[in-house]
């Protein structure tokens, strides 16, 4: 069986999400460190929250402080950039800007990755994907954990 590299896709800041992706090549990626894989993320419909004790290699320039890593389950960002079996790296934070794209927790249950957008009536988790429709929740219902700083992709959805 054939196994090739992962490639890692770093956030550049300022920039919308759909285009702030640059792909690093092998002389960029340094040394690899171990970042906890904490579990899946919908990237659809929330899913149940749920640990994970495995882990992954990426590179030291995607890590900061409080980072770990969650493998994404669907295709609500496919517009940023972010596929179905994609592994993000986060960096946990318990606040994101308006339009940020975050990993949210819901009512202390379910996880899901989406663009957060603060509204007069609460709070709209918008998918970047038209196809899908957003979800609007009070303030109180949800959790911002992290914010996705980088990506690491299967040859399969190279860029």
């Amino acid at each position: 069986m054939l196994h090739t590299a992962p490639h890692y896709l770093h956030r550049l800041p300022n920039l919308p999400m759909a285009e702030s992706w640059e792909a690093l090549d092998a002389s960029e990626l340094g040394e690899l460190v171990e970042v906890p894989l904490l579990g899946k993320v919908s990237a659809g419909m929330p899913i149940e929250a749920c640990t994970d004790t495995a882990s992954v290699y990426v590179p030291s320039s995607m890590v900061r402080r409080n980072t770990y890593a969650l493998r994404v389950c669907g295709d609500s960002m496919i517009d940023c950039n972010i596929f179905d079996g994609d592994v993000i790296i986060i960096e946990r934070q318990e606040s994101a800007e308006n339009g940020e794209t975050a990993v949210v927790m819901i009512n202390d249950q379910e996880v899901t990755l989406k663009k957060l957008y603060i509204e007069k009536a609460g709070v709209r988790l918008q998918p970047a994907n038209e196809s899908m429709a957003p979800i609007f929740l009070k303030n109180d219902d949800i959790k911002v954990l992290g914010m996705v700083m980088g990506v690491m992709r299967q040859p399969t959805h190279v860029m």
